[in-house]
């Protein structure tokens, strides 16, 4: 049964909504991006979907190569700012009770003062540059101005969090000569935070806005274009296709099809509405619980970010962060996230079995070769998109200028793909719109990462985490993740894993770990803030589709994710996860005994392995899966034990 019926009701406080609207209401719910004006002048709706087309058309032009627009990177990622800035007013009411229909006046202030900033920049860069970018009273004026817009329009796309944090950096930044004990530095006046927070590269101009200002608007523009074209409905059809059949069909489908989906488009709560509306209906249908269809559909949606090829734009940023090869990112990143999928697939499995599940008839499952040749060939634009980033020798950004060419070209040879212009124009402005929201927290995020380097307070947390954890690798990392799920709450992925990398990840550093294996320790429990009670939007965006408890769903979410949570001290006690410098044996070694580890979380969490487990063996299941974390041949060998005698216990004195 392939997934093209948009009409599929469900419940809302009693009142019949269609799947569309529900999805739409989660949205404005839980995503505070989604919550946009509505204009009611033409002549306004009419000037922002300009806008938004020159935003994206100047990003591919400069993509592109063009030589009239290559120019230093503080003009670039000043334009940038400033029409993130301008369509955020623009298209974002200040209040929750603002109207939507019209601009208020105040913000006709905003949007030019915004679209003032560029300008500024392109003018007073030469004295920058003469001056040493010591900044002077006009450029205090302006950087002042530039802080506060920023952290406003910030505010209103995602909320509080992360404008009092920046600003609770910016206290720091004042007043830390009174801070006390390693925390402690000289301190600085509002010159000088002002001149290195928006003069030059370090602040709001600084490495966050870089990786939006190039890798990520152009991937979001890839994945606008992908999704108008039928992407998303290919990735269900082919879940369907290949496991809607299966025992707990609707639940593997949920996940097939968010994974897929989640590595391309990068945000957790936008994959649970796109794919959630159709799957956890179906879940319940089957008879999955409201609470268990929803965590399905939020933890496989979150783990799309972590899976090779673009985890939703945070491969790219890495390794520009990191200074790696794209293709040492996903390589090390793809044992991992098979890992977390593997879990999550068990488990399904384990659930469906015990509790006598069934599939959906296969006769109305959509054929495979059917999927393949009405909409396979919109899988030309990724085999292309990996071809440019690994073998031809092309930068990550001409790789992505051309592979979204190459998708619109490809959208052409069929009829169910192939875009109108004015729906190639509706999907490069959806891109811009969709850029915003993301944009402006990593605008919001140079303020953060600006102050740490004024400060050394990444370097200051790394000694307290290390202090705290007393030299322990095992109470370091325990603390790590805490630091990361917390920085992580209620921001979008690539912001959070600036954060987070930037705070966190020195802690793992200093005690010896390999960068790759900080970096991408601290990315995934950033991820998991989102599936992780008090502030877990996926979750709670599931559960307000499944109609089940927000609070339970969350916390089936992180038992269903466990063998996630898991991963990453995994990958800490035996690198060789992560493919860094490893033979094909030791590879396919460590990855079978990371399969017997996860095997080994599912069973107990589920209580089920061949039939219903006794506690006894669950608590030797667990204590299997923690032997199997440490990559010594001692360790591996006692866990194989454990799993190899729990399968005997279960097939003769428990079954």
């Amino acid at each position: 049964m392939s997934n093209t019926d948009k009409t599929t009701d469900v419940s809302v406080n009693g009142a019949s909504l269609s799947a569309v609207d529900k999805g739409a209401e989660i949205m404005e719910k839980y995503e505070k991006e989604s919550r946009t004006r509505t204009f009611q002048a033409g002549w306004l709706k009419n000037l922002i979907y300009v806008l938004c087309l020159g935003f994206t058309i100047y990003h591919l032009a400069y993509a592109s190569g063009i030589r009239a627009l290559q120019m230093v990177n503080i003009k670039h990622h000043a334009i940038h700012v400033g029409l993130i800035l301008v369509l955020g007013f623009a298209m974002y009411p200040a209040f929750k009770k603002s109207s939507r229909k019209n601009i208020a006046w105040y913000d006709w202030i905003f949007i030019p003062l915004s679209a003032s900033m560029p300008v500024y920049v392109f003018v007073r860069y030469p004295v920058f540059i003469s001056t040493g970018f010591r900044g002077e009273m006009v450029d205090i004026v302006f950087g002042t101005i530039l802080i506060l817009l920023v952290l406003e329009c910030s505010r209103r796309l995602s909320g509080w969090a992360l404008p009092i944090l920046s600003i609770i950096f910016l206290l720091y930044a004042i007043y830390g000569r009174s801070f006390p004990g390693i925390f402690k530095h000289r301190g600085y006046n509002w010159h000088r935070i002002v001149t290195y927070l928006t003069t030059d590269v370090y602040g709001i101009y600084g490495t966050s806005i870089k990786v939006a200002a190039t890798y990520i608007v152009l991937f979001i523009i890839f994945g606008e274009v992908m999704n108008k074209c039928g992407m998303g409905q290919f990735f269900n059809d082919i879940a369907n296709a290949l496991a809607g059949h299966t025992k707990g069909g609707p639940a593997k489908v949920a996940v097939l099809a968010s994974g897929f989906l989640g590595s391309i488009n990068g945000s957790a709560v936008a994959n649970v509405v796109t794919t959630g509306t159709f799957t956890i209906p179906l879940m319940k249908k089957t008879g999955y619980s409201k609470e268990f269809a929803g965590s399905v559909e939020a933890t496989a949606s979150v783990g799309g970010q972590l899976l090779p090829p673009i985890m939703g734009a945070a491969a790219f940023v890495m390794a520009e962060t990191l200074g790696y090869k794209y293709s040492s990112i996903i390589k090390a990143a793809v044992i991992p996230a098979l890992l977390y999928y593997l879990g999550i697939i068990i488990q399904v499995q384990m659930r469906a079995t015990k509790d006598h599940l069934n599939g959906l008839p296969k006769d109305q499952m959509p054929k495979v070769g059917q999927v393949m040749k009405e909409r396979g060939h919109l899988l030309i634009p990724i085999a292309f998109l990996l071809y440019m980033l690994i073998f031809s020798g092309q930068t990550v950004i001409r790789s992505a200028f051309w592979t979204i060419l190459v998708t619109i070209v490809v959208a052409e040879l069929r009829p169910v793909s192939r875009m109108s212009p004015r729906d190639i124009g509706d999907a490069f402005a959806a891109g811009a719109k969709s850029t915003v929201s993301v944009a402006m927290a990593c605008a919001c995020v140079g303020i953060i990462v600006g102050i740490c380097g004024m400060t050394g307070f990444a370097l200051n947390v790394a000694h307290a985490i290390i202090s705290i954890g007393r030299q322990s690798l095992m109470l370091t990392l325990l603390f790590t993740m805490v630091t990361c799920m917390i920085l992580g709450m209620g921001l979008p992925s690539i912001p959070s894993y600036l954060i987070t990398a930037t705070i966190a990840a020195p802690a793992l550093v200093e005690l010896g770990q390999p960068n790759i294996v900080a970096h991408m320790f601290c990315f995934y429990f950033a991820m998991f803030a989102n599936l992780t009670p008090p502030v877990a939007l996926a979750s709670f965006a599931a559960a307000g589709l499944s109609g089940g408890s927000p609070m339970k769903t969350g916390w089936q979410s992180v038992r269903l994710a466990l063998a996630g949570f898991i991963v990453p001290f995994m990958f800490v006690y035996n690198p060789q996860l992560l493919l860094e410098q490893v033979t094909l044996l030791t590879g396919l070694q460590v990855a079978a005994t990371a399969c017997a580890g996860v095997l080994l979380i599912a069973a107990a969490v589920e209580g089920y392995l061949f039939g219903r487990m006794h506690v006894i063996l669950r608590i030797a299941a667990g204590i299997g899966a923690y032997l199997l974390i440490d990559s010594r041949l001692v360790t591996d060998v006692a866990g194989l034990a454990c799993l190899a005698g729990i399968i005997f216990l279960q097939k003769t004195v428990f079954k």
